[in-house]
């Protein structure tokens, strides 16, 4: 463990802030593994007064920073997605050592920040604006696109490095300068990829206050950020209350904000489906990352007819499952982040039991030598009759819903009857199915699968959801233009000036 934290320069005590210089004067926070409790390292957080300063220097990144051609400031990006190319295996490591989940995913999270890395230095070049005819002759318009500022992104623990990349690596392209506020749960893993940036921007002669970071009290430092008006736009990924807070201070402010909140994902599972490709999608989605995924699945919607076939499949796919260190390839499952969320868990189940719901596998908290220390438990398959209210909520644990439906409209209005609107699909074999359910009338979600689970989404699509989801939109497509700020051109090359709507005035 001491080795692997050395190799990114972390110590047993470590500063949470960087804007070029490192700081950190604020109360010290232990990053615990939920592996085994192990304390890993401390951080100092960052202090209301030195998030000033954080914030000053980052300004001033940007104001040389947006100068700097787009397709230069994509050769950065590019050396950066290099240098994690590097450090894969590593950082893979450390972010199972910290949040818990199995190495493969790990491993797979920073494969993402390599490949919108990679998504961004094509984009460089592709900033795109459109030009049109004026009504006026003479006259030329276009649009274009500009840098917008600096970038507040706060980030949750279940993937505390792949949604930092997903922002920096496109405001970066763009022009912008990122201050990243991750999770205070896994604060050690935002450190090792700001030192990483530290050192690529020193390599380009860049100013590395572009990657700036304070790992700081949401108290303070959190609220300072989303107040704070130099910030134009706050990237914000964690739970639908934390949402609707960040929402409305920066909208108050009008500032905008890219809001990726909770999940409440489903699968449709009709009598048409393959079972033998739903099956796994399920339990990837639903066992992957302990649950403690936005796009995990959390209830499936199966035809009454194939119900007894699927839930017997399923229990006997779960008892497969290996539960243990995720720093072992044969684990399939890890622990959860924390005792909280595993009280969250069996706070849920006490609920379920008490609205009519029924569990038919798992549930437990695994105790013992082999789980000592960690937060450990088995995932959960429940029998409900439809979407009670514990099921329209989003318990961040491996708890899976299974329902029936007759018709498939009954099914989709059941998939849609939830607060939350992220990631959804369905399992057929019958084209009229798959494509009722991609419809305007089909799926409410920003991510609609056909024979594919709900988890895994890749960088060349926007990612985000609608709903409690917040609306916001990240990673690929046409995600880059919300980092920037639009402006329409018109030139006069006459020697007349005619007015728009061919207004005449003063004669």
């Amino acid at each position: 463990m001491k080795q692997l934290l050395s190799k990114f320069g972390i110590e047993e005590v470590n500063p949470g802030g960087f804007a070029g210089q490192w700081c950190g004067s604020d109360t010290p926070i232990e990053s615990v593994s939920p592996i085994d409790g192990t304390v890993l390292a401390r951080v100092n957080q960052v202090s209301p007064d030195e998030f000033e300063t954080i914030m000053t220097r980052a300004q001033e990144a940007f104001t040389e920073w947006r100068k700097v051609p787009a397709p230069v400031r994509g050769q950065t990006v590019r050396d950066l997605g290099n240098a994690l190319r590097e450090v894969k295996a590593d950082l893979g490591a450390l972010v199972t050592l910290e949040m818990g989940k199995i190495r493969a995913e790990g491993e797979g999270e920073v494969q993402e920040m390599i490949d919108i890395c990679d998504f961004a230095v094509g984009l460089s070049r592709q900033l795109y604006g459109l030009t049109m005819h004026s009504e006026r002759p003479g006259h030329r318009m276009y649009e274009q696109w500009h840098p917008l500022g600096v970038v507040g992104v706060i980030s949750a623990f279940n993937f505390p490095v792949a949604v930092w990349s997903w922002n920096c690596a496109l405001a970066a392209v763009c022009g912008d300068v990122t201050l990243w506020k991750p999770s205070s749960k896994t604060p050690l893993t935002a450190i090792a990829c700001t030192k990483v940036a530290e050192q690529v921007c020193k390599k380009n002669g860049v100013d590395p206050a572009i990657f700036s970071l304070c790992v700081g009290r949401g108290s303070t430092v959190g609220e300072k950020l989303i107040h704070d008006r130099r910030i134009p736009l706050v990237s914000a990924t964690g739970s639908c209350r934390m949402g609707y807070r960040i929402g409305a201070v920066v909208g108050e402010r009008l500032g905008r904000t890219i809001l990726e909140l909770g999940g409440n994902n489903a699968i449709i599972v009709s009598q048409h489906a393959d079972m033998d490709m739903a099956i796994p999608a399920i339990l990837f989605g639903a066992v992957g990352t302990a649950g403690q995924r936005c796009t995990s699945t959390r209830r499936i919607i199966v035809h009454e007819s194939a119900r007894d076939a699927l839930v017997k499949r399923l229990i006997a796919a779960y008892e497969q499952v290996r539960i243990g260190d995720p720093l072992e390839a044969s684990t399939l499952m890890g622990p959860l982040i924390d005792t909280g969320a595993v009280d969250d868990m069996a706070t849920a189940l006490v609920r379920i039991n008490k609205e009519g719901g029924e569990v038919l596998y798992g549930g437990e908290r695994l105790g013992g030598d082999v789980y000592a220390g960690g937060c450990y438990v088995k995932p959960c398959i429940v029998s409900v009759p439809g979407n009670l209210d514990i099921v329209k909520e989003e318990t961040f644990a491996p708890i899976l819903y299974v329902m029936t439906y007759g018709a498939l409209d009954e099914a989709i209005a059941l998939h849609n009857d939830v607060p939350q609107g992220l990631s959804s699909a369905i399992f057929t074999r019958d084209l009229l199915e798959a494509e009722q359910f991609l419809s305007c009338a089909g799926s409410d979600c920003g991510i609609a699968n056909v024979n594919i689970g709900t988890s895994g989404a890749e960088i060349g699509g926007a990612f985000g959801g609608e709903k409690e989801t917040g609306g916001g939109r990240e990673s690929g497509s046409d995600a880059w233009k919300a980092y920037m700020r639009r402006q329409t051109n018109t030139i006069n090359y006459s020697t007349e000036l005619p007015l728009a709507q061919g207004i005449k005035f003063g004669e």
